[in-house]
């Protein structure tokens, strides 16, 4: 049944610029014959492009992991603390990955959170024009720098602050979280100052008109107003941050060791990581075993978006 889905999805794939360029020359027959409807099918089938691509990625990864996991024991996939592809008979234990993750992105919320809501405030609210104009294209710009020069900068920069200052070797959980709280910055800073910025100026006149400071009024009124626009930034930038291989790959240390809460000066290895890192020579059930980490990774992303929604419905925003 999996072999046949993945063959049916590899057909659609390749059959897929056919089907575009058949799809465009029917659309503008039709923009000539009815606007309006050409028009509909053209946003149809937009708003459907994004669905069926996480269908098809959802239908790959759980066709190709979950077998794997069923066969290595789901209980032992994710609580075993040994990742031992290459012993006889192998062991794929990926708790220590799982607690990797969880600790790096953590520590990257600790980091870039705070930061980032503060900046947007102050982008909203407080910013002369002056500095705006040169604050809003560095974020800008922050956000279109790739993941390996950040990997770079944490390399040169991050490593040997942690390692002179902390302790250490300096490749560690506090290095990646230092490092992802950056990148993560540009994501929550450009959407919570959005937000804010959408709020009708009425309310923050009114605050004030009542008496209150610009800074009561803004912190009192305008962020908890704008909460669902921050709450949103917030779940995007934890969703970069476990997402995230290449950087954390080259400042966190990769080591298959399950780490305690008071270990942050030491190597680990995250899901992202483990996947990259042995991929390119990976086979048969160690593949699997892979792909399967990658459903694990998939879950908690969704597990972090369906809490956001719960959340959402009960503060009503």
């Amino acid at each position: 049944m999996g072999t046949i889905a993945i063959t049916l999805i590899s057909i659609l794939i390749q059959a897929l610029p056919a089907l575009i360029i058949i799809y465009v020359i029917g659309l503008v027959i039709l923009f000539f014959i009815n606007r309006e409807l050409a028009a509909k099918i053209l946003f149809v089938t937009s708003a459907c492009a994004a669905v069926v691509a996480v269908g098809l990625i959802c239908v790959f990864l759980f066709i190709q992991g979950l077998p794997a996991m069923f066969d290595i024991g789901v209980f032992n996939f994710i609580t075993g603390t040994d990742w031992r592809p290459t012993w006889d008979p192998p062991l794929f234990g990926i708790l220590p990955m799982i607690v990797g993750s969880l600790y790096v992105t953590a520590g990257a919320i600790f980091f870039g959170v705070p930061i980032g809501i503060f900046a947007a405030t102050f982008m909203a609210k407080f910013c002369p024009k002056p500095i705006y104009g040169i604050l809003k294209p560095s974020i800008n710009l922050l956000a279109g720098i790739p993941s390996v020069v950040y990997g770079y900068f944490g390399m040169v920069v991050l490593v040997p602050f942690v390692r002179e200052n902390f302790g250490g070797n300096g490749m560690s959980i506090l290095t990646a979280s230092i490092l992802l709280g950056m990148m993560i910055l540009p994501t929550i800073i450009s959407i919570s100052e959005s937000s804010m910025r959408a709020i009708p100026s009425e309310i923050y006149e009114g605050a004030i008109a009542l008496g209150a400071s610009n800074e009561n009024a803004t912190f009192r009124v305008i962020l908890p107003a704008a909460k669902s626009g921050v709450m949103a930034s917030v779940i995007l930038g934890i969703g970069r941050a476990i997402g995230e291989t290449m950087a954390v790959r080259m400042v966190a240390g990769n080591q298959t060791i399950l780490r305690m809460p008071n270990e942050f000066l030491s190597g680990a290895r995250t899901l992202t990581s483990n996947v990259v890192i042995e991929l390119g020579y990976a086979a048969d059930e160690h593949r699997a075993a892979l792909i399967a980490t990658g459903v694990v990774l998939f879950v908690f992303i969704l597990i972090i978006n369906v809490l956001f929604s719960i959340l959402k419905k009960r503060e009503g925003i």
